[in-house]
This record gives structure tokens, sequence and C-alpha cells, in this order.
């Protein structure tokens, strides 16, 4: 009799158990931590890998400053967009499932880019591969957040995560430039379709699979709006400069993306299973990570296409050359690793953040004064590592402050819509800042050149005439550029600025973690 009561004892506990390994994951095991650095890790590579190789790819295919900035955003537009609906794919159907797909599409996207002959096939292979980025950062995020129910278990994790973005995005630009120096700049892409297939198998041999399916489902209506509603936005953005802003055309894609973004907002608010619960946004350190993740990932992806436009396209500087700030600005995250996690758990969000975006303001506002013609690497040095203690510190902080703020079942929505914020940010980036600085320097061309030089700058815009023009056009259009791009830094640097004033006003300690159940539990008394 006591026998079986024992074992009937044994046996709750033991289903008890099963549920409580089957939603925490168990305790996140090191292959599996290791299997989701390295997804994250070929996906920020992937990203980083055309920042040197810009001045090769502009002569190569003669583009002008819209379409260097679409190789940017072609890669990540699609991350945005997909991010949050791959979030619930995830929570679904497995995040392990999600990571290997990912990993292989990105593998092909990044093998379409290697074989492209023109610009066109080039942004259709970096579409493809940020699509599959789009799986790797929230899927690899949410399973180390679900296997970390502790708290300072989960900010060694995020702070191990976010360092493997950092020497992902220090191994992109090196292994471009070295590549595009020693070969053709198409053996830039070989990196990634390699890692790419590498990092499918080992997620697929490593990772502890995690889900999340209870009240989740598919929302194509959010989906949809929020797609075209982000793509119009982007597009009226990059194409705006050379258009003109009150072209019909660019005011149509604006007017469509902020109906498209209203109808994201009507469709969570009626759906049943949202892609985003907008109750998230009561959370004030959830909604601040999101405003500073925007407006701090615009200014430092942003600082970061200027760069290496002038060193590459502007200033004609060698691949391996033109790599070596981007290099520098994601080493110095290796100096903060040993005290970052410690600084997670000991320092407020909003103080972490304030180190962050400072610095990268200060960065910024350096880079903006530096002249054209300084192209030596101690020139870069001080701004650029001012750059790098900032991205790390943003990154980290955002992220453990977006996901600590929600309640674990909601780790994969909330990774995802971060991930969305982040990466729609940093598409921005090159968008706004090419647009403004292109523009600027058309402006500064006008009535300075005559001549085939003059209808190279209508054709083509500025960049075109530094690399086809007369001497005189080339050392015209090289000023003009130059002037065009500091004030697009100084735009960056102040959306840093901006990033910290909110970081200020609104991140404070979370006492408000039980927002949306409260919020949720209302509701149902209210209906029932």
């Amino acid at each position: 009799m006591d026998k079986n009561v024992k074992q009937h004892a044994g046996g709750k506990k033991s289903g008890a158990r099963k549920m409580t390994d089957s939603f925490f994951l168990k305790r996140l095991d090191r292959g599996t931590l290791i299997a989701c650095c390295l997804a994250v890790a070929v996906a920020q590579l992937s990203l980083t890998v055309p920042a040197p190789i810009s001045g090769n790819i502009q002569a190569a295919f003669g583009a002008s400053g819209s379409q260097m900035a679409w190789v940017a955003s072609a890669f990540i537009l699609p991350t945005a967009i997909l991010e949050l609906n791959f979030g619930v794919v995830g929570d679904l159907f497995g995040r392990k499932r999600l990571l290997v797909l990912g990993a292989f599409t990105l593998a092909l996207g990044e093998l379409l880019s290697a074989l492209s002959p023109n610009i066109t096939t080039l942004w259709i292979g970096q579409a493809l591969a940020g699509i599959g980025a789009a799986a790797l950062f929230p899927s690899s995020l949410a399973v180390i957040a679900a296997g970390t129910p502790d708290q300072k278990d989960r900010a060694k994790a995020v702070s191990i995560w976010a360092l493997s973005i950092s020497l992902a995005s220090a191994a992109g630009p090196l292994s471009s430039g070295v590549l595009a120096t020693i070969a053709d700049f198409h053996w830039a892409f070989a990196p990634p379709v390699v890692l790419g297939l590498a990092v499918g198998i080992t997620c697929w041999i490593l990772v502890t699979d995690s889900k999340e399916p209870e009240g989740r489902s598919l929302d194509w209506p959010g989906q949809i709006s929020i797609a075209v509603g982000l793509t119009a936005l982007l597009w009226g953005v990059v194409e705006g400069g050379d258009r003109g802003w009150s072209s019909p055309a660019i005011v149509g894609a604006l007017a469509l993306a902020a109906a498209g973004l209203v109808a994201f907002v009507a469709a969570e608010r009626r759906v049943a299973s949202p892609m985003f619960n907008l109750n998230l946004l009561k959370i004030p350190s959830f909604s601040a990570a999101a405003v500073v993740a925007l407006a701090g990932m615009f200014g430092f992806i942003g600082t970061g296409y200027c760069v290496s436009i002038r060193l590459g396209a502007v200033m004609h500087l060698s691949a391996l050359r033109a790599s070596m700030p981007f290099v520098i600005l994601q080493l110095i995250p290796l100096l903060l690793a040993p005290v970052l996690s410690k600084m997670l758990t000991r320092v407020e969000p909003r103080w972490l953040l304030m180190g962050g975006l400072l610095p990268m303001a200060a960065g910024q506002f350096w880079i903006a004064a530096l002249p054209i013609t300084a192209t030596s690497l101690a020139a870069f040095i001080g701004p650029v590592t001012l750059l790098g203690i900032g991205f790390i510190c943003v990154v980290t902080s955002l992220t453990a402050a977006a996901v600590n703020a929600v309640p674990i079942q909601m780790t994969g929505m909330a990774s995802g819509a971060t991930s969305l914020v982040r990466e729609f940010g940093q598409g921005l980036g090159p968008a706004v800042i090419s647009s403004v600085a292109m523009s600027i320097a058309s402006s500064a061309l006008a009535g300075q050149l005559s001549g085939k030089d003059a209808g190279v700058e209508r054709a083509a815009g500025p960049l075109a005439v530094v690399n086809v023009g007369s001497d005189s056009a080339r050392a015209a259009a090289q000023s003009a550029l130059a002037h065009g791009m500091a004030v697009g830094v100084v735009i960056c640097g102040c959306a840093s600025l901006l990033g910290a004033l909110v970081t200020l006003l609104l991140v404070h300690k979370n006492t408000a973690r039980s927002a949306i159940s409260t919020s949720e539990t209302m509701a149902r008394t209210a209906s029932a």
C-alpha cells in the first residue's frame, strides 16, 4: 500500500518535473548555447560582409548612392519584416527547426550573392540571406531565454550571445576585406555560405528544442500589414533622395507606409492570437527599449555606412584597409566581456544604456569632424573605440531589458519584437543617411560641373563622378560628398543622444512586469 502511494507520489513528481522541464527547457545546456551563439554569429557576419567592399561593388556595377544603400537594406528589410512572425513560428513548431532552416536559407542567399553578375542579383541574394537571418536572430535568443528562467543565468547567457554578435561583426569585415584584396570581391560572400551550412548541421545536432504553442497562431493580417508598411517606408526613404520628396511615387509610398502601420495596430487589436501583443507596450522598460533600439541602431549602422562609402567608394582604399576601422570597432567589446555579465546584474539598465549611447554619440560627432583626407587607421582609432564600447553596452542591455521585462511565456514574442525594431533601425540608417548625404552632395555640385561630368552626375549621382569624372570634377565631388556624409554622421550622433534622453526619462527599475498578466486577467473577467 505504502509502496503504491510512493509510486503514485513519485509519478506525480515525475509528471511535474516533465512539465517544468518542457516549459523551462531544463537548464540551458552548453551545446544549445554554443549552437545559438553560432547561429546569431553567422547572421550578423552576413550583415557586415558588404561594409568594406562597397567601393568594389560600386566600381564593378556602376551603382548609384541609392543602389548602394539597397545592398544593406535588401538584407535588413526581410529580416525586420519576418522576425515577429518567425518568433511565432518558433513558438508553434519548435525553434530548433527554425534555426536549421534559417541557416540553410542564409547559405543559399549568400551563394547567390557570391555568383551575382549584376547589382539586381546581389540584392536578391542579400534579401534571401536576410530571410534566413530573420529566423536565426529571434529563435536563437528565444531558445536561450526559455532555457534560463533565473535572471542572473539569463544575463550571463545573453551577454555571451551579444558578444557573439560583436565577434561576428569584427570577423565579417576582416574576412571580406582580405578576400576582396587577394581575389575578387565576390569571394567575400563565400565564408557565410560555408558557415551557414555548418551552423544548420550544428543546430540540428546540438540544440535542445523548445516551443510555447499555447495561445499562439500565425497572424496573417498582422504579417501582411507590417510587411507593406515597413517595405513602403524603407523604399520611400531610400528613393526619396533620387526621385524627389515631392514626387507622387514617394508621397504615395510614405502614405502607404502610414496606412500599413495603422492597419497593423488595428489587426493586432482584433486578432485572437496577435503576433505582437500590444499590451507589451504597457511595460515601460520594454517600450523604452524599443525606442532606444530604433534610434541607437539607426545611428550606429548609419555611421558605419558613411565610413564604408567614404573609405571605399570615395577615397578608393583597398578592401582590406577599408575593413580595419570595422575590425577595431567590433574587437573593443572583447575588453568588456569579463565584466559585462556582472554589469548586467549590478547596474540599472538606465545607466548601462546611457553608458553606451553617450560614447556612441561622442564617436559619431568625432567622425563627422574628420576631414575626408583622413584615411589612416590612427585617425579612426579614437572614435571607433567609443563606438565599440557604446555598441556592446547598448545591444546587451537592450536585449536583457526587453526580455527580462516580460513574462517567461512571452519571451519569443518579446525577442522577435526587439529584433524587428533593432533590425529596422539598422535598415533605416543607411537609407536615411544615404538619401541625406547624396542630396546634399548633389546640391553642392549644382553649377560646378559641365558637359560630360554634369551628365554623369545627373544619371548616376556624385559617387559616379568620383570614379569616372575629370580630375576637377572628381575633386569637387569628393568635397561635396565629404560635406554630405559629415551632415549624415551628425544626424547619427543626434539619434544616439535622442536614445540617451529617452533612456534617462523612461527607463527605470521594472516594477510592472505583471502588467500584461493583470491586464489580460481583467479583460477575461470583464468578458465573463
